[in-house]
């Protein structure tokens, strides 16, 4: 009788440095959706697999629609998910890819089940409930809401993130605790004050936030800033050490 390789859950954010795209998608950009060349992109996530010691094959990624549709993901995929905007994997050495650009990356984990989750929460994701739905899924394959850790990436912050009144009043209505006043004193929104405090009512043991602004911080592609732009990535994967570049 063998036992289970050990696992360790680890997490990464890309910055926009050190990649092979030209501008306006200088340099690391690694969404294949925003109109850089693709053989750019494809050097780019090569180098992002090479760099976190898995082959390109290992990273699944979505075609994220700023909807609520959670997959369960048993193994490798030769294209992006579809119409998908959260993974949730309990196979080691593959790594689940969220992009972003202004929203909300999470990484989330239950190291003891070995249950893993990337979402990508926007505005309109956030809103209609696609926190919860991850949570779900995660607890279907094994997970418990007292031994996940969440992991809240570089977003849009509320000091910066401007919006009508009318949409602050409807998102504060579905995300309570997201409403806020940019530096500026006009209505703002700041998703992830709202979605801590939802994974935090929903009994999630540990919520960490990176605090950059990606409004704010040019070493990171900001929609908001300046379109057309690259995507960073959050990167969650358990791994065993058996899987090499």
């Amino acid at each position: 009788m063998t036992s289970a390789p050990a696992r360790t859950v680890r997490r990464v954010t890309t910055t926009r440095a050190g990649g092979f795209s030209a501008p306006p998608y200088d340099s690391f950009n690694l969404g294949d959706h925003v109109g850089d060349d693709p053989k750019a992109v494809r050097r780019n996530r090569d180098r992002l697999a090479a760099g976190i010691g898995l082959t390109p094959d290992r990273l699944v990624w979505m075609e994220q629609i700023h909807g609520r549709n959670v997959e369960i993901v048993d193994g490798p995929r030769a294209e992006p998910v579809p119409a998908t905007d959260a993974l949730v994997t309990t196979v080691p050495d593959l790594a689940l890819v969220v992009l972003t650009a202004d929203c909300v990356p999470i990484l989330l984990s239950d190291d003891e089940a070995g249950v893993i989750a990337a979402v990508h929460a926007g505005r309109i994701g956030a809103r209609i409930g696609i926190v919860p739905r991850v949570l779900e899924a995660m607890l279907s394959v094994g997970a418990r809401p007292e031994r996940i850790g969440a992991f809240l990436g570089p977003a849009a912050s509320g000091r910066q993130y401007e919006v009508p009144a009318e949409m602050r009043a409807d998102v504060e209505a579905h995300l309570p605790g997201s409403a806020t006043t940019t530096v500026r004193g006009t209505p703002g929104l700041d998703l992830r004050a709202g979605i801590r405090r939802q994974l935090t009512e929903a009994g999630v043991g540990a919520v960490a936030e990176d605090p950059r602004c990606t409004i704010e911080d040019q070493t990171l592609f900001s929609h908001r800033r300046g379109a057309p732009t690259g995507r960073i990535a959050g990167v969650i994967w358990m791994s065993t050490g058996e899987v090499q570049a």
